[in-house]
């Protein structure tokens, strides 16, 4: 029986954590044992979970990685002990997630991982591995990763550091142990991220993009949803604007209270996952402020009374949010940023300059006039066409088995 192991922060929570599972899934139904390693949090798990250290483990390496710029290179101990459990299980494939997020030593595992000539895909959804210190650069602008990362200009974003800049040290380090695997596979999740890998040092090394996609069947077309409306006060005749995330850093909450002071008052605004501050903030600009909810029935609810989901991401791989609200057969609004643009058509959204704002009020009031009708097939039927979970698993499946 063919072995998978799955390593990433987490185990069945949240975005990424989810993708692994549901790739653990795919496998067990072909037949494989399915093992996944995290680091941090989990839910129960149709795989083999294995915890990857401890908490004291994780806040030595935060502080560590705080004070010395160190992300990585800690977790000796927490390493081992994963290394033993691989060891055990004997994997035929091992699939790296997110292996930043103070949790895992990554030269002890790729030398594991060299030494035993183990077959590695590894899924990136972002851009830490080939940068000197930040996950994310599109903000700022900077393309030292292209050459070689010195003085970090984000050396206090995550994975922050207060006092050292190690960036042009951490950046020959992962090069040096990145690459030295013979059998490695990197999986860009979009065609942004695949063109940065091609300028980075992994550019003589093998890709293969593949989407993120998502249950179909879980987000879709709502047709009772009046109580959305009635539950948070917004007048019948008014139009929704959606705009969702998990952490608004860097996810464009600047722009939505610009926003709200040139949309009219027929057109209002909706933000979930906002902090306490945060949501202070949202409704002094008139705007309805929501807390983070796991609840998927209201949040498919929420896309479905949505005229136009807006999404002014200031720096993204390929957002998933971007096709929840499709598949609930809402139009969407993004910014020409990352891999944000890639599931928009002309027929499901419109894509604007980064920061555009007063061309994003003109296209939400456009988009908000025409029926809904308009969109709700056009728009679901390209995610079930080209996002369905699913299929996107079995392409992993298929890339295992070249291995094989």
């Amino acid at each position: 029986m063919r072995k998978l192991l799955q390593i990433n922060i987490t185990a069945n929570w949240g975005s990424h954590g989810k993708i692994a599972e549901g790739i653990g899934m795919a496998a067990i139904k072909q037949g494989w044992q399915s093992f996944i390693a995290y680091g941090r949090w989990a839910n129960p798990s149709a795989s083999n979970l294995f915890h990857i250290g401890s908490r004291w483990d994780e806040m030595h390496h935060a502080i560590s990685s705080r004070l010395f710029d160190n992300h990585g290179l800690m977790s000796k101990k927490a390493t081992a002990e994963l290394i033993q459990y691989a060891e055990r299980i004997k994997p035929d494939i091992v699939h790296l997630h997110n292996i930043h997020g103070y949790y895992l030593n990554y030269p002890l595992l790729f030398q594991y991982l060299a030494q035993n000539n183990i077959p590695v895909v590894w899924t990136l959804h972002d851009c830490w591995t080939f940068t000197g210190h930040c996950a994310h650069y599109e903000y700022c602008g900077c393309e030292q990763w292209k050459t070689h990362c010195l003085k970090c200009p984000q050396k206090h974003a995550y994975p922050k550091s207060w006092l050292t800049d190690r960036s042009y040290r951490n950046f020959e380090q992962k090069k040096e142990t990145f690459l030295s695997l013979k059998h490695l596979t990197l999986v860009p999740v979009s065609q942004w991220l695949q063109r940065q890998l091609q300028q980075s040092f992994f550019k003589h090394t093998p890709t293969h993009l593949i989407y993120n996609g998502i249950d179909t069947d879980v987000f879709s077309k709502q047709t009772e949803v009046n109580w959305i409306k009635k539950k948070y006060a917004i007048p019948e005749e008014c139009a929704i604007v959606l705009g969702l995330a998990s952490n608004w850093y860097r996810k464009g909450l600047p722009d939505f209270l610009q926003l709200a002071s040139l949309l009219p008052p027929s057109i209002r605004i909706v933000l979930v996952g906002l902090s306490k501050s945060e949501q202070q903030l949202a409704a002094q600009a008139g705007i309805i402020a929501i807390n983070r909810t796991d609840n998927i029935q209201e949040l498919c609810a929420l896309y479905s009374a949505a005229n136009v989901y807006f999404n002014p991401t200031w720096e993204d791989t390929f957002p998933t949010t971007n096709l929840e609200a499709m598949a609930c057969g809402t139009p969407v609004v993004t910014y020409k940023t990352g891999g944000s643009t890639e599931a928009i058509t002309l027929k499901t959204g419109a894509i604007i300059e980064k920061g555009d704002i007063q061309t994003a009020a003109i296209e939400i009031g456009r988009l908000c006039q025409q029926p809904a009708s308009t969109f709700e097939d056009v728009c679901r039927q390209h995610i079930v066409r080209y996002f369905n979970k699913e299929e996107r698993f079995l392409e992993y499946l298929n890339l295992y088995a070249q291995y094989l």
